[in-house]
């Protein structure tokens, strides 16, 4: 399964970057976003596009 990692701006919350990445991944990005202290939103990505 495939996850969109958003991260979001501390002031608004709008999406300021995004990346798609595999469900291994999505722990590591969790913790490094936790160690810095960085917003993010995490949902499951939609059908792989060409």
């Amino acid at each position: 399964m495939r996850f969109e990692i958003l991260r979001l701006d501390d002031v608004d919350g709008s999406a300021v970057d995004c990346t798609v990445v595999d469900a291994a991944s999505v722990n590591r990005i969790v913790q490094q976003a936790a160690y810095v202290g960085q917003r993010i939103l995490i949902r499951p990505a939609g059908p792989a596009s060409s």
